[in-house]
């Protein structure tokens, strides 16, 4: 995968490096993390990560070995486009999406590895036990008390557009190599973010090529790079991105998998807060200013400020959802909105 513009990754900080020796250290390090760190060769012993060091194809015949009869999903994108799943001119996906068994799929790689300009073929956010078995045993990382999704991510070279998502992520470079560029939460508007509701992957994602900076149609992104650090991952190193950190996500080797554990620190029966976003712009954004000023007061009074003139004045017992939710007050709740939204 060609470089265009090389200098973009040069001059960034690099993401600080920390030691964890085990799991009790582990959990200290991420315990209210809120700040990226790279930890060299957390999994450095892992049965794929060794096979992957043999060679691409002993990886993934170690995949193979242990892939549940079930259809896998893949993104294909036709050469030409330097391993990026993106939009096309049109906004519409550069790529195009397949199910199929992974044999036939690694095969499709088998046949292209050698070739200048193959296609991209991507398989990502694969849930691990629903399509593998042993492979979340057999590469584990122990995270505690923590109850994380595991997720498998295999393909070609490729390039992630800059995108964030809301749980903990702590991710494991298995096989080949990872450039991953992390930006601070509140650097959103520098990065020309996408639609919300049309992405290459249920993210809004920046529209930024990263290889290739437009400055007169981009103009801030020179301010996010400010702020941006970078991580280069080898085989057996992680990287731990907290929550809504955007992240440029390369795959670097003619073949690569990463695994990731994603976690919320927030019990699991909240709500997402990409819900709330959307229902907002459905029903507030496009007010009359002086509507939109009275909401803007209220989500303030609610949500973000949520102090005691909240709550002071109601006898306690009878405040509702206005006291902190447990799991039987989320699901009413749940319950009310979706008997309102299907009006």
């Amino acid at each position: 995968m060609a470089e265009h513009d090389p200098s973009t990754f040069a001059g960034l900080t690099a993401v600080a490096e920390r030691q964890a020796g085990d799991a009790a250290s582990l959990d200290a390090l991420l315990h209210g993390a809120r700040d990226p760190f790279v930890i060299r060769g957390l999994a450095a012993d892992w049965p794929l990560v060794q096979a992957g060091l043999r060679s691409p194809r002993d990886a993934r015949e170690y995949l193979l070995e242990r892939a549940l009869a079930v259809p896998f999903t893949v993104s294909i994108g036709s050469p030409g486009h330097d391993g990026r799943l993106f939009y096309d001119a049109g906004m519409d996906m550069n790529f195009h999406t397949a199910r199929g068994k992974l044999a036939d799929i690694f095969a499709g790689i088998d046949a292209n590895e050698d070739r200048a300009e193959p296609p991209t073929i991507y398989l990502g956010s694969i849930d691990v036990p629903a399509h593998f078995e042993r492979v979340g045993e057999e590469n584990r990382i122990d995270l505690g008390s923590r109850e994380p999704l595991t997720s498998l991510w295999i393909g070609t070279q490729t390039r992630i557009a800059a995108h964030n998502d809301f749980p903990d992520n702590l991710a494991c470079c298995v096989v080949g190599r990872r450039r991953f560029t992390l930006f601070p939460p509140e650097q959103f508007a520098n990065l020309y973010l996408g639609p919300i509701d049309n992405t290459p992957a249920g993210r809004a994602v920046s529209m930024v090529d990263f290889h290739a900076p437009d400055p007169a149609a981009h103009p801030r992104f020179a301010e996010a790079l400010n702020h941006a650090q970078v991580a280069e991952l080898e085989p057996g190193d992680a990287v731990f991105i907290p929550s809504m950190w955007w992240h440029h996500v390369e795959g670097m080797a003619r073949f690569n998998a990463l695994l990731n554990y994603w976690w919320r620190e927030t019990p699991r029966f909240l709500g997402q807060p990409q819900d709330a976003l959307n229902h907002a712009i459905l029903s507030i954004r496009d007010l009359p200013p002086a509507d939109k000023a009275i909401w803007h007061a209220l989500f303030n009074h609610y949500v973000f400020e949520n102090g005691p003139l909240v709550t002071d004045h109601i006898p306690a017992g009878a405040r509702g959802v206005l006291d902190p939710l447990d799991a039987e007050g989320a699901g009413r709740l749940r319950s009310f909105l979706l008997r309102t939204l299907s009006r």
